[in-house]
């Protein structure tokens, strides 16, 4: 098949021979629409909701979405607006948009995990998080006195099952060492150690990324230790750690503060969690090329390409394993938000064709279409503006 270069519907390169063939669900930060797409750029699916993202959904096994939406600003609750990945409450819709169920969850931050005895673990920065003042005197890094009205807040992990009951909860100041999980010292210190993405692992336990001390922790699930951490020196505020296939770990280092290159780049990179040696890595050349300063995710596909999210771009593309890029698509909807006219996805899904959630869809494109450079009728909400080619 021929290669694509388009700029329609936010395709700008596709090469069918090399792309892994799927779909890819996405949220526009600043929006509340859920659309899942196929490689042409064409939407299959929408799903309005009531709440902005707080951050993603992702799609179930049932064929049901999966929705954090924030309810309160951090300034509605009292914190300051670095605080910015709140969600509030989750959401589960079926097919056609219809509630399934929904959780109360006040201070639920950035990402969720979605277990297979259905029971949902997630971030929260909860009050029962912050950390004692005697242990805040020993933490290292950030920039004095930039804590939140004197405190550093702590994450929390909270695990609760269908009928929104806490069955498991961690706190991290109980487990970091402050000699060791040291705070970026261009960061504040109005949190430690701020994680931004949760997996539970195959073996039964946890792996997080934390941000504001750049590096990735394995958290044992019975005792709540920290038994593995990644990154001192070697990652650059880093998102989307993730568990492979084959045992290794897959991170989003963005790259932020990084001392050894000036200008910053991000890149996606493997690691053996066995020696912590690097595997596999993508990057840009010149690497400045792909950078995103906020957010970003990383997904290793079936057939060992992966699919990269460039938050602050609205970009996501894949990439083959020794790094040719093979599909592009740029998110079409800009929203002013994060005091700004953006486009950004704070990550994207992808999903084979034989994923048991998109068992007997409707996936023929054409529910949503562009027309004469503009979305068709009914296809967007009034408050949300397409990209104009």
């Amino acid at each position: 098949m021929s290669i694509v270069k388009t700029a329609k519907k936010g395709v700008t390169f596709y090469n069918p021979a090399k792309a892994h063939q799927g779909y890819i669900l996405f949220a526009p930060l600043g929006g509340r629409d859920v659309w899942l797409i196929d490689m042409e750029g064409n939407f299959l699916n929408r799903w309005q909701m009531p709440y902005v993202p707080g951050l993603h959904g992702v799609l179930l096994p049932n064929g049901n979405l999966l929705y954090a939406g924030q309810v309160k600003s951090a300034e509605e609750l009292g914190l300051s607006e670095e605080f910015s990945g709140l969600g509030g409450m989750f959401l589960e819709l079926d097919w056609d948009g219809l509630l399934v169920w929904k959780a109360e969850v006040p201070y639920q931050g950035h990402d969720f995990f979605s277990m297979e005895n259905g029971h949902i673990l997630y971030i929260s920065w909860e009050p029962a998080g912050i950390v004692p003042d005697e242990i805040a005197a020993k933490v290292k890094g950030g920039r004095p006195g930039s804590e939140l009205r004197g405190k550093i807040w702590g994450d929390s992990l909270i695990e609760i099952d269908r009928d929104g009951n806490r069955v498991w909860e961690w706190r991290a100041y109980k487990h970091l060492e402050p000699e060791i999980d040291v705070i970026c010292p261009y960061e504040n210190r109005s949190q430690w150690p701020y994680l931004n993405s949760v997996w539970f692992l195959r073996d039964g336990n946890i792996l997080l990324s934390a941000r504001y001390i750049s590096t990735a922790l394995k958290i044992d699930y019975k005792t709540g230790k920290v038994i593995g951490r990644y990154g001192q020196g070697r990652l650059a505020h880093q998102h989307d750690c993730r568990e492979l296939e084959n045992g290794n770990i897959l991170i989003f280092d963005n790259g932020s503060h990084r001392h050894e290159y000036k200008p910053s780049y991000s890149r996606s990179i493997e690691i053996d969690p066995k020696t912590n040696k690097l595997v596999w890595e993508y990057k840009a050349s010149p690497p400045s090329d792909f950078y995103t300063a906020h957010s970003g995710g990383n997904q290793r596909l079936a057939n060992g390409n992966t699919l990269i999210m460039e938050t602050d771009k609205g970009r996501m593309f894949q990439v083959t394993p020794n790094g040719e890029i093979v599909w592009e698509y740029v998110n079409p909807f800009y929203r002013y938000t994060f005091h700004r006219f953006t486009n950004m996805v704070w990550r994207a899904h992808f999903y084979d064709v034989d994923y048991p959630g998109l068992r007997g869809k409707d996936l023929s494109p054409g529910r949503y279409f562009w027309e004469n450079k503009l979305w068709g009728p009914g296809a967007f909400n009034s408050d949300i503006k397409p990209c104009l080619f």
